[in-house]
């Protein structure tokens, strides 16, 4: 048995666009299920996201403590950011997003590992780089509002933001995700080993 993931849609009868936001959508769809019976599914319709895992030469993490109003919490997260023009390669939004929320570049990268969020209720697609060989960015820092305008930076040892995912402190998806992919990366053929940047993301089709 090979356990991976494959491409399957079952038949769509009819589609509503119930709500219509700034970035995101909800859809419901009638879908018709094996025994034929049709049933509705609700879901949220997600442009897809990036996320950067910025390790230094030190080991620690690039991270983030920002305000998220839905969960009424302040989160310890990784660089991250939309895919807000369709089509957009990741490379470069993950690119503009360390930049933008770091003010932070990097000389290499690597595709980490790509993940659904909450496919049960979601279409968001994310991609978690791994980005080292890192430098202050040039210029001027990226003028900040909202919540990111309250949000502190931070770099944490690898093994620090290890235990508090496994103790139930962090919380950020694309953190927990991305810190515990690393370490098993780590463990097994090491980071050069994983994809490169460019590695095809069917989730996300993009060009070069």
């Amino acid at each position: 048995m090979t356990v991976k993931d494959t491409p399957e849609e079952w038949q769509v009868t009819a589609t509503v666009t119930p709500f219509r936001g700034n970035k995101t959508s909800v859809r419901t769809d009638s879908v018709v299920m094996p025994d034929g019976t049709v049933v509705t599914r609700d879901y949220q319709v997600h442009p897809g996201s990036v996320g950067i895992l910025a390790l230094d030469d030190d080991g620690r993490v690039v991270v983030l403590r920002q305000y998220r109003h839905a969960v009424r919490q302040r989160l310890w997260e990784i660089p991250a950011g939309l895919l807000d023009v369709p089509g957009e390669n990741p490379l470069h939004a993950a690119q503009r997003e360390l930049y933008e929320e770091a003010h932070i570049k990097a000389g290499d990268w690597r595709v980490l590992t790509d993940v659904y969020t909450t496919p049960g209720g979601c279409d968001e697609a994310v991609r978690v780089f791994l980005a080292r060989d890192l430098a202050e960015a040039e210029g001027d820092r990226f003028e900040v509002a909202e919540e990111e305008a309250d949000m502190e930076v931070a770099r944490v040892e690898l093994s620090e933001l290890v235990r508090g995912v496994l103790a139930g402190e962090l919380h950020n998806n694309c953190l927990a995700v991305g810190v515990l992919a690393l370490t098993a990366a780590l463990a097994g053929d090491g980071a050069d080993a994983l994809r490169p940047a460019d590695a095809p993301w069917p989730a996300r089709p993009f060009t070069s």
